[in-house]
C-alpha cells in the first residue's frame, strides 16, 4: 500500500492548480490499490477537514434585534421617541406595534433567504463506498479525504470531486451541476463531481477535493457571499430619508423662528414635534407592504409564489432575463424526430425503429431515455415473434448496444445501435457510404441534433447501416411567441445553458433569438468573480451576444454580475444546483417547476407551472402592482411636501400672536 505524506518536503502552501491545500495532486494519485491506511486518513481529516459545505452559523436572536435597528427602522424610532416626549401613548402603542410587525417581517424574510446554503447541504447523500487498508466499507461521506480511493457504482452519488483511476467507462447524470439533460460518460483520467449521480456501470476513483474546495462547495461559496439590498428597499430608504432631511429643516427653521419672535419655548418645542411626526412618511413602509403582499397573493393565483415581498418591485422592474434552456425554454425531455435518413434500401421507417427495439431489453422496463423513446415510438407485440439469444448491455467504452436474435421462422440475425461513427465502422460498406454518413453526422451536429445509428446483419452475415434516429429536447409549444411578447414589454431575453454549443446556437436560431452563442472562453474566469470592472471590460460582449453555453455556475454568476454593473435589472430562471448562485445574484432570481431545493431557495420567485409565459404574466401583474405603489409614493410625497410648505409659509407670514 502506498499512501502520500500530508505536505512533501518542498511543498507550500499555493494557489497552483496543481496543488490542493498544498499537496500536489500528483502526490494524491499515487494511492494504492489498498487505499490509504486509517491512520493517513486520519491526518489528512484533521489537515483538511470533513467533507462537508461549510455553513455559517449565526444566532437568530442576533439577527431579529437587528432588524430593529435598520435605517429605516432608526426613522420610525426616532417617531416613536417623539411620541413618548409629548406622551402621546395611543400614537405611541401604533406606532411600536407597527415597527415590531416591520421587523419581525422582515427578519422572517431574511431567515427564508438564508436556506439557500442549507438546501444545498441536503441534497449530498451521506454515504459512500471507500477502501481503506485494503478493506472495501461503507462510510460517512463527511469523513473522506484527498487520496481516498472510492468505488462509483450506477445508483450512487459522487461523494466528492474525484479522478477516476480504474474500471471501464461509466455514465454519470451531471444535470444537476450543468444543466445537461442526458449522462455523459467518464473514463480514466476523467473528473466526476461532487452532487452528480452514476448511472450505469461501475469504477473506482481517487478523491482529488473535499468540502469547501469542491466543484458543489464553490458553488455553496458563491451563494453566501450574496447579501445586497433590493432597488425597492433603497428607493424607499432614500425617499424616506430625503423628506425626513427636509422635515427637519423645515421644522428647525419654524422653531428658531417662533423663538426669536417671543413665543414660549414649550409651545414652540411641542408645535414643531407636532409638525415633525405629521411630515415623517411613517406609513409609507407598512402601506407599500400591505399593497405587496396583496400582490403575493395575485402572483400565487397565476402559479408564481413570491418567497420575498420585495421581490415584486424587481419583478416589475426586470428588463433583461436570462434564462435556463433545459425546462424553461425547451420541454427537458428528449423526442424522437421526424427525420430518419436510411442506407439500406427497401426499408422503411418502422424497419428501423423495430431494429433499435430489439436491441434492448423490449420486454423489461426501458433503463435509459433513447431505449424509452425507441419503445413508446411503435407497438411492441408484433416483437413476440423474435427470440432474444444473446444480449449486449450498452458499454460507454465501446458505445453501442448489441443483441442476436432468431426469429419465428427461426432465422437468426444481429442488430446494433450505438454511436453513428462506431457503427459505420463495422458496416461491410462503410467505404460506399461512409461519404454520406459523415456528412450527414456533421448536418445533425451543427444542428444540436442527437443521432443514434441502427444497423443490422444481412444473409451474409454483414453489418448494414440501416438509418440514423434522431433526438432532440424541444421548445415548448409557447416559447417563441412568449419571446415575441417580452421584447415587445421591454424585455431582453438571453439563454444561459450548460449543453453543447451547437444545441445551444440551434435552439436560439428556432427560437428566433439570433445565433451568437458565446462559450467560457469568450468569458472571464472564476478569479474574476468580485472585480468591480467586469461590466466595462465584457459589458459590450456579454450584452450583444444572444445566448451562452457551456456555462458553469461560475460563468453564469459573473455573466448576472456583468449585466447588473451595465444597469440592467436582471432576472434569472432556472431549476438546478447548478443555477443556484446565479439566482441569487440576480436581482430576481425564479425557479422554474420542478426546480430543486438548493434552487428555490436561492430564488425569489417559484413557478408550480412549466414554461416561460408564466414569467411574462407574472411580470405583467408585477407591474400593475408596482404601478399602485408608485401612485402612492407619489402622492405621499406630494402630501407631505404640501403641509411642510404650508406650514412653513404660514408661520413666516403671519405672527404667531
Amino acid at each position: 500500500m502506498s499512501s502520500a505524506p500530508l505536505l512533501p518536503a518542498g511543498a507550500s502552501e499555493t494557489n497552483d492548480d496543481s496543488y490542493y491545500c498544498g499537496v500536489p495532486k500528483s502526490m494524491l494519485f499515487k494511492t494504492g490499490v489498498e487505499g490509504l491506511s486509517e491512520e493517513e486518513a486520519e491526518r489528512r481529516l484533521e489537515k483538511f477537514g470533513p467533507n462537508q459545505l461549510a455553513e455559517k452559523k449565526e444566532n437568530p436572536l442576533l439577527k431579529l434585534l437587528l432588524a430593529f435597528v435598520s435605517p429605516m427602522a432608526i426613522m420610525i424610532w426616532i417617531a416613536i421617541a417623539i411620541e413618548a416626549v409629548i406622551k402621546d401613548w395611543p400614537d405611541f402603542g401604533v406606532l411600536l406595534t407597527l415597527q415590531v410587525l416591520n421587523s419581525v417581517v422582515g427578519w422572517f424574510e431574511d431567515w427564508k433567504a438564508g436556506n439557500a446554503v442549507s438546501a444545498l447541504k441536503n441534497a449530498l447523500k451521506p454515504e459512500c463506498q471507500v477502501i481503506r487498508g485494503g478493506q472495501h466499507k461503507k462510510m460517512d461521506a463527511t469523513l473522506l479525504v484527498p487520496g481516498d480511493r472510492v468505488t462509483l457504482a450506477a445508483g450512487a452519488a459522487v461523494p466528492a470531486d474525484c479522478e477516476i483511476c480504474e474500471g471501464k467507462p461509466i455514465q454519470v447524470d451531471q444535470a444537476a451541476l450543468t444543466g445537461e439533460s442526458l449522462p455523459v460518460t467518464l473514463a480514466c483520467g476523467d473528473s466526476a463531481k461532487m452532487g452528480s449521480n452514476v448511472t450505469r456501470g461501475e469504477i473506482e476513483a481517487i478523491v482529488t477535493a473535499t468540502g469547501g474546495e469542491t466543484f458543489f462547495g464553490k458553488t455553496a461559496a458563491m451563494i453566501a457571499s450574496v447579501d445586497e439590498q433590493g432597488h425597492f428597499q433603497k428607493v424607499i430608504l432614500q425617499i424616506t430619508f430625503g423628506l425626513l432631511c427636509v422635515s427637519f429643516v423645515l421644522t428647525g427653521i419654524v422653531l428658531g423662528y417662533l423663538l426669536l419672535n417671543g413665543e414660549d419655548v414649550l409651545q414652540a418645542i411641542a408645535f414643531a414635534v407636532v409638525l415633525l411626526i405629521a411630515s415623517i412618511p411613517i406609513a409609507m413602509q407598512v402601506v407599500c407592504t400591505s399593497t405587496m403582499a396583496l400582490g403575493c397573493r395575485m402572483l400565487a393565483d397565476e402559479k408564481a409564489i413570491v418567497s420575498r415581498l420585495t421581490s415584486i418591485e424587481e419583478l416589475a422592474s426586470m428588463n433583461m432575463l436570462c434564462s435556463d434552456k433545459t425546462g424553461t425554454l425547451t420541454m427537458n425531455k428528449m423526442e424522437l424526430q421526424d427525420d430518419l435518413p436510411m442506407w439500406t434500401a427497401g426499408i422503411t421507417r418502422l424497419d428501423v425503429l423495430e431494429a433499435a427495439c430489439l436491441a434492448a431489453k423490449w420486454r423489461e422496463p426501458a433503463k435509459d431515455a433513447i431505449d424509452t423513446l425507441c419503445l413508446k415510438a411503435i407497438p411492441l407485440k408484433p416483437l413476440d415473434r423474435y427470440q432474444q439469444i444473446e444480449y449486449e448491455p450498452f458499454d460507454p467504452s465501446t458505445k453501442y448496444t448489441e443483441a442476436t436474435l432468431k426469429d419465428d421462422k427461426g432465422y437468426v440475425f444481429k442488430v446494433m445501435k450505438g454511436a453513428p461513427q462506431v457503427v459505420l465502422s463495422k458496416c461491410h460498406n462503410r467505404a460506399q457510404i461512409g461519404a454520406s454518413v459523415d456528412a450527414k453526422i456533421m448536418e445533425l451536429a451543427s444542428r444540436g441534433i442527437r443521432g443514434l445509428a441502427v444497423a443490422r446483419t444481412n444473409p451474409k452475415e454483414q453489418w448494414e447501416l440501416m438509418g440514423i434516429l434522431t433526438f432532440l429536447d424541444p421548445p415548448r409549444a409557447d416559447t417563441r411567441a412568449t419571446i415575441e411578447k417580452a421584447y415587445d414589454y421591454g424585455i431582453d431575453v438571453k439563454m444561459i445553458t450548460g449543453d453543447q454549443q451547437t444545441i445551444a446556437i440551434e435552439t436560439c436560431r428556432v427560437l428566433g433569438m439570433g445565433m451568437s452563442v458565446l462559450t467560457p472562453e469568450n468569458l472571464p474566469g472564476a478569479e474574476a468573480m468580485g472585480d468591480k470592472s467586469l461590466g466595462k471590460n465584457y459589458g459590450g460582449l456579454v450584452e450583444n451576444a444572444d445566448g451562452f453555453a457551456q456555462v458553469y455556475p461560475d460563468h453564469k454568476f459573473t455573466i448576472i454580475e456583468i449585466l447588473r454593473q451595465r444597469g440592467w435589472v436582471v432576472g434569472m430562471t432556472g431549476d438546478g444546483v447548478n443555477d443556484a448562485p446565479a439566482l441569487k445574484r440576480a436581482d430576481i432570481g425564479i425557479a422554474v417547476e420542478g426546480a430543486t431545493d438548493a434552487a428555490q431557495a436561492a430564488a425569489d420567485i417559484v413557478l408550480t407551472a412549466p414554461g416561460l409565459s408564466t414569467i411574462v404574466t407574472a411580470i405583467l401583474y408585477a407591474r400593475e402592482i408596482f404601478q399602485r405603489m408608485k401612485n402612492y409614493v407619489i402622492y405621499r410625497i406630494a402630501c407631505t411636501l404640501q403641509l411642510l410648505s404650508f406650514f412653513f409659509f404660514a408661520i413666516l407670514a403671519i405672527h404667531p400672536n
